[in-house]
């Protein structure tokens, strides 16, 4: 009896746990190909009618993962929440962490992520209700390439580290896009994964590689807008342009000076271009001149 009664006492302290402070978690998107960062918010409601101290424990927010089939995610490392602070009644905090390196998620399928707060004063753990359901989706391979990284200062006639390209195309419920994985030559070990945009089913991207190893790619994003990305090896984004139809269509060139970029045409401003803008309403640069045709005769 007593045993039970412990029992009873524990569920009732943690139903009126859950009634003042509550945990919540919202995805930015619920379609995700494997690797690709998994950015999420935890919100957590305090009804308490007192100031509540979190952060102080380093395990006083916890995940886990579960496939729909039942089976647990293996979980690589713990998630780092780093930061304490105080939440006072009837206030909201709301912490933000990228999941995705923490947790084993090569299998494609439907999946559900749990957040956990512990409350040790309490001694009492609330998790979120609502279920956060999201999906690791395969992606088409549309091209890649094996490239190698520039020398460092100094080591110009060492042997090079070698690393892969590779861009899919996701067909998503609702949308089309395109990433980029960057990888090993034997795609063992994956560098980074980058979500490059939307894309129109038809689109065949053209790429190109700099001198530096640096992937320039142009692909259709609309029915008359191209998006021109320009990726490091290491998977950061250095440029990302939007460029309009106009009587020729955009696309890349290498000109007389050895430089690459995009031709024809017109550069269209946007909120989202890197580096950004700082006036998208300014009138747009006009496009670079295309190289001169060497088959023609020089005017006399």
């Amino acid at each position: 009896m007593k045993t039970l009664a412990l029992a009873f006492g524990i569920l009732v302290a943690a139903a009126s746990a859950r009634a003042q402070v509550s945990v919540e978690v919202r995805m930015e998107q619920v379609e995700f190909v494997s690797k690709e960062a998994m950015p999420i918010s935890v919100r957590i409601v305090n009804h308490s009618g007192q100031t509540l101290h979190f952060g102080k424990d380093p395990d006083w927010l916890v995940f886990s993962i579960e496939a729909a089939d039942g089976h647990v995610v293996n979980q690589l490392a713990n998630v780092p929440v780093e930061g304490e602070f105080d939440l006072p009644s009837s206030k909201v905090a709301i912490k933000k962490v990228d999941v995705a390196p923490y947790f084993n998620l090569n299998r494609f399928g439907r999946y559900v992520l749990h957040a956990t707060v512990k409350m040790k004063d309490w001694q009492v753990e609330i998790s979120n209700e609502k279920p956060a359901l999201f999906e690791i989706t395969p992606g088409t391979r549309m091209w890649e390439q094996t490239f190698g990284l520039p020398p460092a200062d100094g080591e110009s006639h060492a042997k090079p580290e070698l690393r892969k390209y590779i861009l899919q195309q996701v067909n998503y419920t609702h949308q089309m896009k395109l990433y980029l994985r960057i990888t090993d030559p034997l795609e063992s070990e994956v560098i980074k994964v980058l979500p490059i945009g939307p894309m129109v089913s038809f689109s065949r991207p053209d790429t190109m590689l700099d001198q530096h190893s640096n992937l320039h790619l142009i692909y259709q994003c609309g029915a008359r807008l191209y998006n021109y990305s320009v990726v490091a090896p290491d998977g950061t984004l250095l440029i990302r342009q939007a460029f309009d139809v106009t009587s020729t269509r955009p696309h890349l060139r290498v000109d007389e000076r050895g430089h690459l970029g995009v031709v024809d045409g017109a550069r269209r401003l946007t909120s989202e271009d890197v580096p950004p803008n700082p006036d998208p309403l300014a009138p747009a640069p006009a496009p670079a001149p295309a190289p001169p045709n060497e088959s023609k005769p020089p005017k006399a």
